[in-house]
């Protein structure tokens, strides 16, 4: 039987109630009415419930999402770009004008990155931000980094990401004893089962679609991650339609681009949300518990690369791509990494000043603002790392789950601020952090590797299994060589 992950309604709902609670809707009503039905739980950490509910359950499901999508929100968290930017008072100025504007507004430059403070110190404020900057013409990116900075990142994404493939959904103390079993703990090579006493594998398998491409003995080359797939298409949008893109550009990208069954959890239903003739934004809200989950930050790199130095037009761009299927907090993770990203490409080499831009782009009462704070000043008070995640686990596990935008970007800026932007330190922190290893892996290498600068900087033992080679099903570029990817990603970042 074909149980297809991320879609059935009687797992939607389950997701949907805590989703409900999360921003600040009352789902009560709803849930006793499901639990006197027979309702079950969703799934803790697959895809789906693995017995199809009854046909009275599943329509019933589907009513009651719709019911829930109407309750009110006592939250100021909203999705619309104008209404966040009103939230932001330290928004950054435009170096470059956004797309559409009509005359060119100076870069302010109290709009910069404040000076570098240290990690073992707690985070005292965030730049200023000069001029809104949202009218103005769209002048040649200038500044971009070197196309070796760019190869860095791609390399880092990648490093990233195949280290935290095999730990994907793995419980926190199992990552742990995997690592040690091999005194790979703490975290600083690719996890391999060579020396994993059977029984310790027995409780704790590996994923088991990663384990045959991405434990150390398996490598070869950098097998296909959703993680890597979407800043090709990233790359394959600003190629076709340039900086100005739409929500819509975007979605039909994807449908012309993007095999179904390569999406997951929110874009796998805005997906399905287009196959039925729904439309963007609308894409992103209809029966989509996944809103606020990781998907639209893991899109983000690409806005960030190709925006050096501009924070602020990153975040806008980002916000373009990621209403497609996400809202509130899942679009605000999508804007701080895209401006976290646009600020070491502009030449920041301070992990700590990225990361306040970042902040800077999103509203500062926001869950995911607050998460992102707490998490930078518990990373600058403990030596341990350690404590650090153990106190994140015990403050987000209870209540999100494990795809969750707001513990995970919270889990990368710690790993950032802790190990202090060294790339060996930033990847391994964020997999050994638990949760979406693979994509906390692949951002935290994303950053990393562009503060980095150059390939050369990045240990050999992480690079050298790649083989300068990458696997995807996005159109085009399988097998495609990341100097290849560095070139073309710099021609955009670059183009008028």
């Amino acid at each position: 039987m074909l149980r297809l992950t991320w879609v059935q309604p009687e797992d939607l709902l389950g997701h949907e109630i805590r989703q409900a609670r999360q921003d600040g809707r009352e789902p009560g009503a709803v849930e006793a009415r499901w639990r006197a039905a027979g309702g079950a739980d969703a799934p803790d950490r697959a895809g789906a419930s693995p017995d199809r509910a009854s046909r009275y359950l599943r329509r019933l499901a589907e009513d009651l999402l719709d019911e829930l999508a109407d309750l009110p929100s006592g939250l100021d968290e909203p999705t619309d770009l104008e209404a966040i930017r009103a939230l932001c008072p330290q928004w950054p100025s435009y170096r470059c004008a956004p797309a559409g504007a009509d005359r060119a507004v100076p870069r302010d430059p109290a709009g910069a990155p404040p000076s570098r403070v240290p990690h073992s110190q707690p985070r005292t404020g965030v730049p200023r931000g000069g001029t809104d900057g949202r009218s103005g013409t769209l002048p040649a990116r200038v500044g971009a980094p070197d196309p070796r900075a760019y190869q860095a990142a791609w390399l880092g994404r990648a490093v990233g990401c195949l280290l935290g493939k095999p730990v994907e959904k793995l419980p926190l103390p199992a990552i742990r004893e995997l690592a040690r079993a091999t005194g790979n703990w703490p975290l600083n090579h690719y996890f391999t089962a060579r020396g994993v006493p059977a029984a310790l594998l027995a409780a704790h398998p590996w994923n088991r679609r990663s384990a045959a491409t991405s434990l150390a003995e398996n490598i070869d080359g950098m097998p296909e991650d959703d993680d890597l797939n979407y800043p090709l298409l990233g790359l394959l949008l600003l190629q076709r339609h340039g900086r100005g893109f739409t929500t819509s550009d975007v979605a039909a990208l994807w449908l012309d681009e993007l095999p179904a069954g390569r999406t997951f959890t929110a874009e796998r239903i805005a997906y399905r949300n287009l196959l039925t003739g729904v439309e963007p934004p609308h894409t992103a809200r209809h029966r989509n518990p996944f809103r606020e989950w990781i998907g639209a930050l893991i899109r983000a790199d690409m806005h960030g690369w190709t925006n050096p130095g501009d924070p602020a037009a990153a975040a806008e761009q980002a916000h373009r791509d990621a209403t497609l299927t996400h809202t509130a907090n899942g679009v605000y993770a999508a804007m701080f990494t895209a401006a976290v990203i646009a600020t070491a490409a502009g030449g920041t080499r301070d992990v700590h000043a990225c990361l306040r831009a970042g902040l800077t782009v999103i509203p500062p009462r926001s869950r995911l603002a607050r998460a992102v704070d707490r998490a930078i000043r518990l990373a600058g008070t403990h030596e341990d790392f350690e404590t650090v995640v153990d106190e994140l686990h015990r403050t987000h596990s209870p209540t999100h789950h494990w795809v969750h935008a707001v513990p995970n970007t919270a889990l990368i800026a710690a790993a950032l601020t802790h190990a202090d932007g060294d790339f060996t330190g930033s990847v391994c922190r964020a997999v050994s952090g638990g949760w979406d290893t693979d994509s906390n892996g692949a951002t935290a290498g994303s950053v990393a590797g562009l503060l980095a600068g150059d390939p050369g900087a990045l240990p050999d033992r992480w690079t050298a299994p790649l083989k300068n080679r990458l696997a995807t099903s996005v159109g085009g570029f399988d097998g495609t060589d990341f100097d290849t990817l560095a070139h073309l990603t710099h021609l955009e970042a670059t183009r008028p």
